[in-house]
C-alpha cells in the first residue's frame, strides 16, 4: 500500500532482513506499559550506537519536530515498545537491555539505518484534542 511504504522503512529492506513480529496482547493479559496498534506514524534516523556496560544507547533523528515524545515517555521502534530520554523537539535516545539487542532487530541495526516510528497513541489523542480546541 502506498501509505504504508511512504511512511516506513519497509521499502527499503532486502530479502532475509529481519524483522520484529510479536503477538498481540490478549484482553484479559496484565497490562503495563505503552499501547502499541502497530501503525508507523513516520520514520527516524540511528545516528549513534553506542555500547555502556552490556548495554547499548541509540540515538535517533526524526524527520520532523514534534511534540509526541517526551522524557521518560514510550516511543515504539521498529514495533519495540521503549523508553525515550534526552528528548528534544526532533531527537531522543532509548537504551537497549542485551536480550533485546539479541533477540530483535536492534543486533543487526547500524547508525544511518532507518527505522519505524509509532507515536505514544494516548499522547496522539491529546494532541489532537488541544489542536481541535484551538480550531
Amino acid at each position: 500500500v502506498a501509505e504504508t511504504l511512504k511512511k516506513s522503512n519497509l521499502g527499503d529492506l532486502k530479502p532475509g532482513d529481519f524483522v520484529n513480529l510479536e503477538r498481540s496482547m490478549i484482553a484479559n493479559g496484565r497490562f503495563d506499559g505503552h499501547i502499541v496498534q502497530g501503525h508507523v506514524d513516520e520514520t527516524a534516523v540511528c545516528t549513534e550506537i553506542k555500547e555502556e556496560d552490556g548495554s547499548w544507547l541509540f540515538s535517533f533523528r526524526l524527520n520532523k519536530q514534534t511534540n509526541l515524545i517526551v522524557e521518560k515517555g514510550s516511543v515504539c521502534i521498529n514495533g519495540i515498545s521503549l523508553t525515550c530520554f534526552d528528548v528534544t523537539r526532533d531527537s531522543f535516545k532509548c537504551a537497549i537491555i542485551p536480550y533485546t539487542f539479541e533477540h530483535t532487530n536492534f543486533g543487526t541495526m547500524n547508525s544511518g539505518d532507518r527505522v519505524n516510528i509509532e507515536f505514544d497513541v494516548v499522547g496522539k489523542y491529546v494532541a489532537n484534542m488541544l489542536a481541535t480546541q484551538k480550531r
